[in-house]
């Protein structure tokens, strides 16, 4: 368990809880979290850190350039005096055809944005607290016709196996258009991408968090354009506010929200 300081006391926020079909069975109070301060700044840093820490070190070879034996003319001969072969061919320089490079990139080159083991929890929690937001969600793009978020949902969604029924659930929850506005979204990626295994842009939609990562429903989601099912023990900066902006369109079942409370412990300061 994480302790996290309330800066002060606030509302407890409370959410209806839905069945598969739709309707309002309940009522939930969302656990203290969702009550925390959206801290961008934060929320950005922690996200860059993720982000970077996927990116592989690449250098080049030391001798890239370097293996054409070439000497300068010397002066009179109405050439630079750069290495050449006999030929007349330059050899060697960066500014000639096959020469080294000015700056090779080099392995020892730090990329990896490293923060704070509590500032990336307060990152975590306060990307959380951004989905029970209304107002940051729809800023974010996400479309959806329900009045309180994030969408809770009963256990039973996480024993969903098709995706024709999972598709039939978000349409009764009422998040659905956003699926649709994803699927609409994706385009052709620009440039030399296309080639490399990543042809394609798909905008992010509805992430679906749950209690078990085995549960039925991880593999029903795969095929709805932008859909994440992931588990709370697994959830991420990355999954709540893709690209660094805070406020993604959450649905979460009962389980998970109990897991996600015993996850964080929020005191008042």
């Amino acid at each position: 368990m994480r302790i996290i300081v309330l800066p002060s006391k606030v509302e407890p926020i409370k959410v209806p809880v839905y069945s598969l079909d739709g309707a309002t069975i309940g009522e939930v109070t969302l656990p203290p979290v969702f009550s925390l301060p959206v801290r961008n700044d934060i929320i950005r840093r922690a996200f860059l850190s993720a982000l970077t820490a996927r990116i592989q070190p690449k250098g080049r070879d030391e001798l890239a350039g370097k293996r054409r034996v070439g000497e300068s003319w010397g002066i009179n001969y109405s050439v630079a005096r750069v290495p050449r072969l006999d030929n007349g061919r330059a050899v060697f320089v960066p500014q000639a055809r096959g020469g080294r490079l000015a700056f090779p990139p080099t392995t020892s080159k730090r990329i990896h944005e490293r923060v704070n083991k509590k500032e990336k929890l307060l990152a975590l929690a306060s990307a959380l607290a951004a989905t029970s937001s209304v107002d940051l969600v729809r800023r974010r793009g996400h479309k959806f016709s329900v009045e309180a978020l994030p969408v809770v949902v009963v256990d039973d969604l996480e024993n969903i196996e098709k995706t024709s029924t999972l598709k039939e659930t978000l349409r009764l929850l009422k998040v659905w258009e956003d699926v649709v506005r994803a699927y609409d979204g994706i385009k052709i990626r620009a440039g030399k991408g296309k080639m490399r295994g990543r042809r394609y842009e798909e905008p992010k939609s509805v992430l679906i968090v749950v209690s078990n990562s085995k549960a039925p429903v991880v593999k029903a989601g795969r095929a709805l354009p932008g859909v994440d099912v992931v588990s709370v023990d697994l959830l991420s900066v990355m999954h709540l506010a893709p690209g660094g902006h805070p406020g993604r369109l959450m649905v979460i079942t009962s389980g998970a929200l109990t897991k996600l409370s015993e996850r964080f412990r929020v005191v008042s300061a």
